[in-house]
């Protein structure tokens, strides 16, 4: 396993990414340098064609305290968070549109820009001891990190101003029933369940899963009618790949497709 800047590990197994933030010390709070190796680590992955899914998780016993405002306070009006074009912004809001799956596993603490990055993910797992809050207004400030639009998304207007108003904390099992995130599993098992649901991802066709991503992506971003308008146009490339010819001839033959991403 490799660390990068003392703050992300990254391994791979076959296929998967593993990306594990490590900063266990300051409750994995998410500083300068932490932040850019993130980004540089789903950058990484967005564009080596043999990973098919990452998953994000976190050393220790916490996923993220959120930001560690002492540190980046004086970074913030220099743009910590204004990622180029070239650069996958792990929160989603600028920089270069992820294309890739990433499952988050999260444990214990998750505060604020965990929430965003949860937000951001296809696949959340979460230990049922999490302790959730999206605090920012406590502390002088508004999420910038998507809460605003992606909470609001997902779990409707009415339950979700009341975590964003108040910053106060919530559960699991309420983080569950506002559609925050996909499972709730016991304590210490959400890593193996992420891997689990990751490795699942990586046996489907690369190049479909990718188009299905922008697909959703476009629906949540443009809206439903620009989705459904340019939906046609993934399918030729689609039809006329390797994988598509192995998705018919495993079906035929009554075997288990084997994808190249082709």
């Amino acid at each position: 396993m490799n660390k990068v800047n003392g703050s992300v590990s990254r391994e791979v197994q076959d296929h998967l990414l593993l990306i594990g933030l490590d900063r266990v010390s300051k409750r994995n709070a998410f500083d300068s340098h932490m932040i850019l190796a993130l980004s540089q680590a789903l950058t990484d992955y967005e564009a080596d064609p043999a990973l098919r899914c990452a998953v994000i998780f976190a050393h220790g016993e916490h996923f993220t305290a959120g930001l560690d405002l002492l540190e980046l306070q004086d970074k913030l009006p220099q743009g910590i968070f204004n990622f180029s074009a070239d650069q996958i912004d792990p929160w989603g809001v600028s920089g270069k549109p992820r294309t890739k799956p990433v499952v988050v596993a999260v444990q214990g603490t998750c505060f604020t820009a965990g929430i965003e990055l949860m937000l951001n993910a296809d696949v959340v797992i979460a230990s049922e001891d999490c302790k959730f809050a999206q605090m920012e207004v406590q502390r002088g400030i508004m999420p910038f990190g998507g809460a605003t639009v992606r909470f609001i998304q997902a779990a409707g207007w009415q339950k979700a101003m009341p975590y964003l108003l108040t910053g106060k904390s919530f559960t699991s099992a309420t983080a569950l029933d506002l559609n925050l995130i996909s499972e709730s599993v016991i304590r210490g098992k959400q890593f193996t369940r992420a891997v689990e649901i990751a490795q699942e991802i990586c046996k489907s066709a690369p190049l479909a899963v990718q188009a299905l991503i922008q697909s959703a992506q476009e629906a949540n971003l443009k809206g439903s009618a620009q989705a459904l308008q340019n939906l046609a146009s993934y399918l030729p490339a689609l039809f006329q790949s390797e994988d598509a010819h192995e998705g018919v001839m495993a079906m035929v033959e009554k075997r288990k497709p084997v994808f190249k991403g082709k």
